[in-house]
């Protein structure tokens, strides 16, 4: 039976956290100098009005529009906010983002959205781009968003968040929204080194490089390198075989390096990205054999992308890409052995290579249209999966395949009047064993250049990935399901987004998700193994409200709130890892002059349920950053300190885990300088 509905009082750290909200909002808002006050939209005529500047955005449709004009709610990042609030990788940024939360493992980073959160899914329900190109693999579909992401943080121009279903324009995986990181340009860059230190002996260092020359060919070279210990005295109870024990040591290290390039010329863009991660795996996860070595994973991830844009006579334009990617994960595990005989070292290793290309045309040559038409083919060359034991040698597993996909989409952003814009569209994609049809419509009355209210509906699918479909390790503890069917949600949004003046804009936005046949992991009553069904089904609904201001003198700040709730369909149970209330707090003020800043940001989550039916505690993370430009001319440098008052918290564990919930971190810093010439 449906369990009823209660009343749920907000907690007190909650509670107080909104007074936070509300004391740094008004002092924000009553901080802007006093020859900026006539910028208030209320003293500003219609005319003037008419001339808001308003953010633009490429992914929402696949070409530039305002934020306003675009048929999604939005969030931006930029490469100021980066570096002022000192976020050191995209998970970082993710959490900053409302609506958003991260949870760690201490291997990989997953993000939730909107409540739904479910640890350990590989990020397989967001889909992450880099300047438009897939970053999502083929074996796991995973979102990096960590130390893992192949890309360093430094050379991010912004990231555009598209909340909602995008599989009209994107097809799989851009299930609960779109990250499409934007890079610098070549000429933002010119001869950069940066270095950067942190606790733990973690250490980053960074070389690049950019010109623009006179034959119009634009480059940009860039490579990095970090190391660093991890976390070390790691207690977990679970383990604990005496009051004081065990701790694990020097088994969170995490290194990589990673390089991009890219080359302009004329309408063509080749770029390349690789990137290849080592991290040790403290926690003993898949029953593998506490404080031993070896126990970790290396994530490898490539690619080379041919771009090629190009507008006719100010009426159409064209936009294609040709690509080749690849992607492998080796893990390395020790098992305990049968009585009396030595630890069982374990290699699961998987290898994925695909190439593809896409191409779009944009026309607007009919009076009110902007018509986007375009076809996406690939061609997923090795999808492998490989397990086996070393001493004495046992295969496993062994799985080999090769897949095509391809999709068709078409978009019509019609505007009916100077106040009413629609935009309809849809994607159908074939895929070997199935097909699939998304649509989206959305309809936008803007009364102001300055107001937009959005009505929004849209569906989107997942289609299950190698790894759920063909995982099979010989019968040990999961089986393969080579049935399983695509995912599907339906939802529907309203948002007000709002201006104000060149100073605030402000966004209200009210969401109701559905979501049916979701993939889960269960055991099979008949044999007892792991395996992957259509079992779930899932609704959610929420409300999200943010302000930001951005003031001429260099000061910033942004408050959000949002909550959510997310229960299973059947029985009306919350979600396991689903925080309720989520509310963020950040401002940037400028110290002396636009050359230093100090930037605190506050984060708080209410509890989540773990898998055990507990709930995590509701810690309140406060981060702290002090960030200088031009000080000394040419030279950048911050010092950030994180979980300033060192708040004891963690995440909710995955299946694999004997933890019910992982411990996070506690206060610790980073010292960053960069330097131009």
């Amino acid at each position: 039976m449906r369990s009823s509905r209660r009343i749920h009082y907000l907690p007190l750290s909650l509670r107080i956290i909104i007074l936070a909200v509300f004391c740094l909002g008004t002092s924000i808002v009553h901080a802007a100098p006093p020859d900026e006050a006539n910028e208030n939209s209320g003293d500003l005529s219609l005319e003037e009005l008419m001339e808001i500047k308003v953010d633009k955005v490429v992914t929402a449709s696949r070409y530039e529009q305002r934020v306003t004009d675009a048929p999604a709610s939005i969030t931006i990042v930029t490469a100021n906010d980066i570096k002022k609030y000192g976020y050191r990788t995209l998970a970082d940024i993710v959490k900053a983002i409302p609506g958003l939360y991260v949870s760690y493992d201490r291997n990989y980073s997953y993000v939730g959205v909107r409540g739904f959160g479910r640890a350990g899914d590989y990020n397989s329900r967001l889909l992450i781009l880099l300047d438009g190109h897939r970053l999502n693999d083929n074996i796991f579909d995973t979102a990096a968003l960590g130390t893992e992401l192949p890309l360093d943080i430094d050379l991010i121009d912004h990231v555009e968040f598209v909340r909602g279903p995008g599989s009209s324009l994107y097809g799989s995986n851009a299930f609960f929204g779109v990250i499409n990181i934007i890079t610098r340009n070549s000429s933002d860059i010119s001869r950069e080194l940066s270095a950067g230190i942190g606790d733990n002996a973690a250490w980053k260092g960074r070389a690049s490089y950019g010109a623009r020359y006179a034959s119009g060919l634009e480059t940009m070279l860039s490579a990095s390198y970090f190391d660093g210990d991890g976390r070390r005295n790691l207690y977990y109870p679970e383990y604990a075989t005496d009051p004081g024990g065990p701790v694990f040591h020097n088994n969170d290290f995490d290194s990589g390096t990673s390089a991009y390039s890219r080359f302009s010329y004329g309408n063509f863009t080749l770029s390349g990205l690789y990137g290849t991660r080592k991290k040790g795996i403290p926690t003993g996860a898949f029953g593998t054999v506490f404080d031993t070595k070896p126990n970790y994973s290396v994530d490898d991830r490539g690619y080379v992308d041919l771009a090629y844009r190009r507008t006719f006579a100010e009426s159409v334009e064209l936009s294609s890409r040709l690509y080749y990617d690849a992607y492998s994960y080796q893990g390395r595990s020790t098992y305990a052995g049968s009585t009396g005989q030595p630890n069982v070292i374990s290699h699961d290793d998987a290898d994925g290579r695909w190439m593809g290309g896409e191409a779009m045309a944009t026309l607007t040559a009919f009076e009110g249209h902007r018509l986007s038409l375009g076809a996406e083919f690939r061609d997923n060359l090795s999808m492998s999966q490989i397990n086996y034991a070393v001493i004495p040698y046992t295969r496993y597993l062994d799985d080999n395949r090769r897949s095509t996909s391809w999709g068709i989409f078409l978009q019509d952003e019609y505007r009916i009047s100077g106040q009413f814009l629609l935009n309809v569209g849809g994607r159908y994609d074939r895929y070997d064993h199935f097909d699939a049809v998304n649509p989206r419509i959305a309809l936008l009355y803007q009364p102001l250049a300055s107001t937009s209210f959005k009505l929004l509906y849209g569906e989107a699918f997942r289609a299950p990935n190698t790894f759920e479909s063909y995982y099979n390790d010989g019968g040990l503890s999961s089986k393969a399901n080579l049935a399983l069917k695509p995912e599907k949600i339906r939802t529907y949004e309203v948002v007000w987004e709002q201006y104000f003046g060149a100073t605030y804009n402000s966004s209200v936005t009210g969401f109701y998700y559905r979501i049916n046949d979701l993939i889960s992991q269960v055991n099979d009553p008949d044999d007892g193994l792991l395996v992957y069904r259509n079992v779930d089904r899932v609704e959610t609904r929420g409300v999200e409200l943010s302000l930001k201001g951005t003031w001429e003198n260099g000061l910033q700040g942004q408050v959000s709130y949002s909550w959510q709730e997310s229960t299973n369909v059947d029985t009306g149970a919350w979600l396991p890892n689903s925080p309720r209330h989520l509310a963020k707090v950040n401002i940037s003020v400028p110290v002396y002059r636009s050359k230093l800043f100090v930037s605190p940001e506050l984060q708080y989550a209410s509890p989540r349920l773990t898998l055990a039916g507990s709930r995590t505690r509701d810690p309140v993370i406060v981060n702290l950053t002090l960030f200088s430009r031009d000080l000394v001319k040419g030279f950048e440098a911050s010092a950030g300190i994180y979980n300033l008052f060192d708040t004891a918290y963690g995440d909710p564990g995955s299946g694999e885990h004997l933890q019910d919930v992982i411990i996070q971190d506690g206060i610790n810093f980073r010292i960053k300088l960069t330097c131009r010439f």
